[in-house]
C-alpha cells in the first residue's frame, strides 16, 4: 500500500478533538492513515485506538505501529459498530475523543478492481470488509424488484428509482451484471440529461450502502460513541452526503438519532452530547481544489455532556 493519503479537513478534525497528550482517542476509520498518524503526533504517553474493517488498512496501520514509540497504538479490524465491544475486550471503557471519516475511503476508491469508483472498470464488489459474503454482484443480481426500487429510492435518492430496477432486472435475465462497466451502461439509460455523472454517483452510493450495511451500522456506532466518551469528552464525525449526516446532527444536537426533542421529569433536554458547532465546517475553496475528494464533505462535532 502507499502511504497515507491525504485526509480532509485535518486541522479541523484535530481542533475539534481538543486532544490532550495523555488521552485515549479512537479513530474508527482508518483507511489510510491520515489522520491516526496526525493524532499520534500530538500524544505523548497517549493511546490511540484505530478501527478498520478492510483487510488493506491493517498493511497501512503497520507504519504507524513501528513508530509509535511511547505512544501507545492498537489496531483493530473490526467495524465500528462493534467499538464497546472491542474496547472492553482491550480493557478500555471510556475514550477522550472519537474520529469519524465516513463513506470510502481514498484507499478504496483508488483501486478499480474493489468496484467503488465508476471511473474505471472492476468487478461488482463494493465491500469494505472483504471477507463479507455479500457484494454488490449479490445485490445487483439476486435482490428482487421491490427491494432494488427500495436501495434506489432510500440511499441513492433516485427519483426514477422504478424505472432503473426493471431495467436491471430485465437485463439479468439474460445475463449476469458482473462488472461496474455493465451497471453504468444500464444506468446511462436512464440518467437524467446533463447530470449522468451524479447519477451514476447515486447509483453506486445506493448499492454500496446495502452491501455494507451503512445506516445501521452507523446508528449503532453513533449510540456506543456516547456511551464510551468521558465527560467533555469528543465526538468528531465527518460526512459526503445527507443520508449520514442527518442521524450525525440528530444524535449530536437532540440526543436520538430521530432528531426528536426529549426532555426528563423536570422539563430538560435529554441529550448525550452538547453540539459544539452548530452549523457543520465545510472545507476551504483552497482544500477543495488541491482534494477533490473533501467537495461534500460536513464536519460536525459534539462534547459529551458533565453528569451533574
Amino acid at each position: 500500500m502507499t502511504a497515507y493519503h491525504n485526509p480532509v479537513m485535518l486541522q479541523e478534525c484535530l481542533d475539534g478533538l481538543d486532544i490532550k497528550p495523555d488521552g485515549v482517542y479512537v479513530d474508527v476509520t482508518f483507511g489510510g492513515g491520515g489522520h491516526s498518524k496526525a493524532i499520534l503526533d500530538k500524544l505523548t504517553t497517549g493511546h490511540l485506538i484505530a478501527f478498520d474493517q478492510d483487510k488493506d488498512a491493517e498493511q497501512n496501520a503497520l507504519p504507524l505501529a513501528k513508530e509509535a514509540g511511547k505512544r501507545s497504538f492498537t489496531f483493530i479490524e473490526s467495524n465500528f459498530r462493534y467499538l464497546k465491544k472491542y474496547l472492553r475486550l482491550h480493557g478500555i471503557t471510556e475514550v477522550d475523543g472519537i474520529l469519524a471519516d465516513l463513506g470510502v475511503s481514498s484507499h478504496q476508491f483508488d483501486e478499480p478492481e474493489r468496484g467503488f469508483t465508476i471511473r474505471a472498470e472492476g468487478e461488482l464488489d463494493m465491500r469494505m470488509d472483504q471477507a463479507a459474503a455479500k457484494s454488490a454482484r449479490e445485490v445487483v443480481n439476486e435482490y428482487e424488484e421491490k427491494d432494488l426500487i427500495h436501495i434506489l429510492s432510500a440511499y441513492g435518492e433516485i427519483r426514477n428509482a422504478r424505472t432503473l430496477a426493471r431495467e436491471i432486472v430485465s437485463f439479468r435475465m439474460n445475463q449476469p451484471i458482473e462488472t461496474n462497466e455493465q451497471l453504468k451502461a444500464i444506468a446511462m439509460k436512464n440518467a437524467p440529461k446533463g447530470r449522468d455523472l451524479k447519477y451514476l454517483a447515486q447509483v453506486f452510493q445506493a448499492i454500496r450502502i446495502e452491501v455494507n450495511d451503512e445506516m445501521d451500522a452507523l446508528r449503532e456506532f453513533l449510540v456506543q460513541a456516547g456511551e464510551v466518551l468521558k465527560a467533555e469528552g469528543r465526538l468528531v464525525v465527518m460526512s459526503y452526503h445527507s443520508l449520514e449526516d442527518r442521524p450525525v446532527k440528530n444524535f449530536i444536537n437532540k440526543g436520538n438519532i430521530k432528531g426528536v426533542d426529549e426532555k426528563d421529569f423536570y422539563g430538560n433536554p435529554i441529550r448525550v452530547l452538547d453540539p459544539v458547532n452548530r452549523k457543520p465546517i465545510i472545507p476551504t475553496a483552497a482544500e477543495i481544489k488541491e482534494n477533490s475528494r473533501a467537495r461534500s464533505a460536513k464536519l460536525r462535532i459534539g462534547k459529551k455532556r458533565s453528569v451533574k
